[in-house]
C-alpha cells in the first residue's frame, strides 16, 4: 500500500499540495496547446498562400522558358543552363516555440548577375531564370513552413496527451485521495471526540 495513502495530516497536506500543482499543470497545458494550435493555423494558412504563389510563378517561369527555347533553340538553352553553379548558400538554424524546436532556413536571395553572357541570349531567358529563382525561394520557404507545421502539430499531440492525462487521471485521483484522507480525519476525530466524552462521563460519575 502506497504511504502516501494513509490518513494523515501530512498526506493530506501533501495531496492538496500535488492536486493544485496537477491544476497548475494542466492550466499550462492547455496554454501551451491554444499558443501551438494558434502557430500551427498561421503556418496552414501561409502555406496555402506560398502554395499558390509557387503554382503560378512555375507556370509563368515554364512560358518563358518555352519561348527561351523557341527564340534560341532547346539546345543552346541547356548548354546555358550548365553555368548555373549549384546553391550553396542555404543555412538551416533552429528556433523555438514553446519548447518546439522548428527550422529557420537562411539562404542569399539576393539578385545575382546572369552567369551568361548578353549578346547569346534572349529577354525570355532572363524572364525565365529570373521566375525559376523565384520558385526556388519560394519552395525553400515552404519546406520551412511545412516542417515547422509538422513539428508543430506532433507537438500539439503530445501537449494534449499530458493535458488530458492531467484532467481525466492524475487531478480525480488526487480529488478522491483528498476527500477520503478528509473524511477519515473526520472520522477519527467523531471517534477522539466520543471517546473522550465518555471517558469524562465516567470521571463525573466516579467522583
Amino acid at each position: 500500500m502506497n504511504p502516501n495513502t494513509f490518513p494523515t495530516k501530512g498526506n493530506l497536506i501533501i495531496a492538496k499540495n500535488s492536486l493544485k500543482l496537477a491544476k497548475q499543470g494542466y492550466e499550462l497545458m492547455d496554454k501551451k496547446r491554444n499558443i501551438l494550435m494558434r502557430e500551427l493555423m498561421e503556418l496552414i494558412n501561409e502555406a496555402k498562400n506560398v502554395q499558390l504563389e509557387i503554382d503560378s510563378t512555375f507556370s509563368s517561369a515554364y512560358l518563358a522558358l518555352q519561348k527561351a527555347n523557341i527564340e534560341m533553340g532547346i539546345l543552346n538553352v541547356s548548354e546555358l543552363s550548365n553555368t548555373i553553379p549549384e546553391e550553396n548558400s542555404i543555412e538551416i538554424k533552429q528556433r523555438s516555440i514553446m519548447g518546439t524546436e522548428i527550422p529557420l532556413v537562411e539562404f542569399n536571395n539576393s539578385v545575382s548577375k546572369p552567369t551568361y553572357a548578353f549578346f547569346q541570349t534572349k529577354l525570355s531567358l532572363d524572364e525565365a531564370t529570373k521566375r525559376f529563382v523565384k520558385v526556388k525561394e519560394l519552395t525553400i520557404r515552404l519546406s520551412m513552413i511545412e516542417n515547422s507545421a509538422y513539428r508543430l502539430a506532433t507537438n500539439i499531440n503530445k501537449t494534449m496527451k499530458r493535458a488530458n492525462a492531467l484532467k481525466n487521471i492524475t487531478i480525480p485521483n488526487y480529488t478522491t485521495l483528498m476527500i477520503e484522507i478528509q473524511n477519515a480525519l473526520e472520522e477519527k476525530e467523531r471517534e477522539e471526540f466520543t471517546r473522550l466524552k465518555v471517558i469524562k462521563r465516567r470521571k463525573t460519575a466516579t467522583q
